[in-house]
């Protein structure tokens, strides 16, 4: 039993090419470092003395500069290749998030923030063309396992450690090390990855679930468009995690700095070892948008599960483990869905419009979360994101429906 479960794991992890393993190596030693972005609006309302309103408009603008970031990054993707944008990302973004610290007030935090984020984010479709160029279509959904069980084994080291640092160091060296990961990244990307641009890919056919043949604008790619509005109203929910969710056990649950470091460890870690063999499962037996429509109500479980049952730790840790299968079972699954709608001459634009859509989240999600807790209270936020996932579950398996009544590529 265990050697064949050993096999199976093992097996999921062939077939991927030198390149999705270097660039995994990279965002792994990129995400070791992510410190700031789980506990800042923790930093804002804990250190800074910012208001909830405060805070929610200071990640606001961190979704601003993600959406700003992933529409340049697209552009540059597309005229002069991933490889540079994603290199310079890093780097510059290194130096961002070591002066990021230096701001105090609420509006230079705002824009401080706004700055370091579009840096930062214009990797973000870099990255998803890369993957286009580095895997074939057959292997593609595995390919972004993989670099998320990197981001997400990195996840599980970032915040554990961010709230050691935190608790016996002070908030400042957050900052330091995460701008310096970041630049150490950037580094060990330039000199372990061989340049390569999206044109010399090679034509590995049609992406599973791919929706036409052949590219046209984005724009009016309508069934593109819906894909979009209903990959919007998961991120509403799970970008919880980032702004309304630490704030509320902290408040609420009463959880300290390394506790909730923990937690978030937790979550990438399980990703980590079981997002990969859960794909190679899946991914030829069900339907991507039956398993993306699953992983969206499991996202909005997990919220309500303290509505149903009080905010305790216990709770807290099903909570977390909820939203991590939730998370695996429709993020990955939304990228490569995103990648098949795209041509092989513009998957930077396509690619920045997905990123785009989670970016508007960043913005969206902690306004309508930080927000509405400062108002009405977290049980009322709680209600509010399930409803907005059983809405875009509703709408995936609605999309599904549609394109099994026409005889349109494989689905």
């Amino acid at each position: 039993m265990f050697s064949k479960a050993f096999g199976l794991y093992r097996e999921s992890f062939s077939g991927l090419s030198r390149e999705i393993w270097l660039l995994s190596g990279v965002m792994l030693i990129n995400r070791a470092g992510t410190m700031v972005i789980p506990f800042l609006s923790v930093y804002l309302t804990q250190q800074l003395g910012f208001s909830l309103a405060q805070t929610g408009w200071v990640m606001s603008s961190f979704g601003a500069g993600s959406v700003a970031g992933s529409l340049i990054g697209g552009k540059l993707s597309d005229r002069v290749g991933f490889y540079q944008v994603q290199f310079w990302a890093l780097l510059l973004s290194g130096f961002s998030f070591i002066a990021l610290s230096l701001f105090t007030s609420f509006y230079a935090m705002c824009l401080a923030v706004f700055v370091s984020t579009t840096i930062a984010d214009a990797f973000r479709p870099a990255n998803f063309t890369a993957i286009a160029a580095y895997s074939r279509a057959e292997n593609r959904t595995r390919a972004i396992a993989l670099l998320r069980m990197a981001i997400n084994l990195g996840w599980a080291v970032g915040p554990a450690l961010g709230g050691f640092l935190a608790i016996h160091y002070g908030y400042h060296f957050l900052f330091w090390a995460d701008g310096l990961t970041c630049i150490a990244a950037a580094i060990i990307f330039r000199f372990a990855l061989p340049p390569r641009f999206a044109e010399e890919e090679e034509e590995g056919g049609t992406e599973e679930g791919a929706v036409k043949a052949l590219p046209r604008s984005v724009y009016h790619d309508k069934p593109y468009l819906l894909f979009l509005f209903l990959t919007l109203l998961n991120g509403l929910a799970f970008m919880q995690l980032f702004s309304a969710f630490p704030v509320f056990l902290k408040q609420e649950v009463f959880l300290n700095e390394g506790q909730i470091g923990a937690l978030l460890a937790l979550n990438g870690l399980t990703i980590g070892l079981l997002e990969m063999p859960l794909i190679f499962i899946l991914e030829k037996r069900v339907p991507a948008l039956k398993i993306i429509s699953f992983g969206t109500l499991l996202i909005g479980a997990a919220f309500l599960l303290f509505n149903a049952f009080g905010p305790w730790p216990g709770i807290a840790l099903a909570s977390m483990l909820l939203l991590t299968f939730g998370e695996m079972f429709s993020l990955p699954f939304l990228s490569t869905r995103a990648i098949g709608f795209a041509g092989r001459h513009n998957r930077g634009a396509y690619m920045s419009l997905f990123s785009t859509t989670y970016s508007l989240s960043h913005i969206l999600a902690p306004n309508i979360g930080l927000q509405m807790a400062g108002i009405w209270g977290f049980p009322a936020l709680w209600y509010v994101i399930a409803g907005i996932t059983v809405l875009a579950a509703l709408g995936f398996q609605l999309v599904y429906r549609r394109e099994n009544q026409r005889p349109v590529g494989k689905h």
